[in-house]
């Protein structure tokens, strides 16, 4: 892919006569080769640092349970986004051959000339696919090896709605935490309200039942050997 990315960079040289000043254009010229390079290794979404310190921070996420399902959802979403350009990828593809076809055929120059800039756009957007569907796939495998990690046998790895009430507890005090004086009335309103709400709720114990309800649900579910 590197190379194709060169000579679409190289190929469009000779057009970009009418947009940059001779000096301008020798100067690009002259660093294909590094904006071949730069065009490779620029940084697509998130690394690893960025996901285990931003995403999963510990005052949002404070324990593995909720962090592994933040790295469910954040895995889920990147599987959609693959997806839905593997579908782009395929219109793209097949309108690059539907352009080479009218380029063999065309006879008037003006309508050869406009398929095969279309053509050229095309070839550079199916270059850039390639490029996000790696780093689409390097995410995937990132939240994989994430969920791994944290998915220590402690909690419920199957039922999102089990840890919230101890996470969302440990968020919501961390949040009181950051209150003063200066702190709006819907912002106290807000985060106490809640916070109190996770309390009553855990020591009433109205969740339980839920919990319990789930499990024979899910062992009922479960294929009978």
């Amino acid at each position: 892919m590197k190379k194709d990315v060169k000579e679409v960079i190289q190929g469009e040289e000779p057009h970009l006569n009418n947009l940059l000043t001779p000096e301008d254009l020798s100067s690009f010229k002259g660093m294909v080769d590094e904006l071949r390079d730069t065009w490779t290794k620029k940084q697509m979404f998130r690394t690893e640092t960025e996901a285990r310190f931003s995403v999963l921070q510990d005052n949002r996420y404070p324990t593995k349970a909720s962090k592994y399902w933040q790295c469910v959802r954040e895995q889920s979403s990147y599987l959609d986004n693959l997806m839905t350009l593997s579908f782009d990828y395929r219109r793209n593809e097949a309108k690059i051959t539907w352009l080479e076809k009218k380029i063999d055929k065309e006879e008037d120059e003006y309508k050869r000339t406009k398929y095969q800039i279309d053509l050229d756009e095309c070839r550079f957007a199916k270059a850039s696919m390639e490029k996000v569907a790696r780093h689409r796939m390097r995410e995937i495998k990132m939240w994989s090896k994430l969920k791994k990690e944290f998915n220590d046998g402690s909690f419920n790895d199957k039922d999102v709605n089990v840890h919230q009430l101890e996470s969302y507890g440990l968020q919501y005090h961390e949040k009181a935490k950051t209150l003063n004086q200066n702190s709006s009335e819907a912002e106290v309103f807000n985060v106490m309200g809640q916070l109190q709400s996770l309390q009553r709720i855990k020591k009433s114990g109205e969740l339980e039942n839920s919990y319990k309800e789930k499990e024979q649900i899910t062992q009922h579910d479960k294929p009978k050997v």
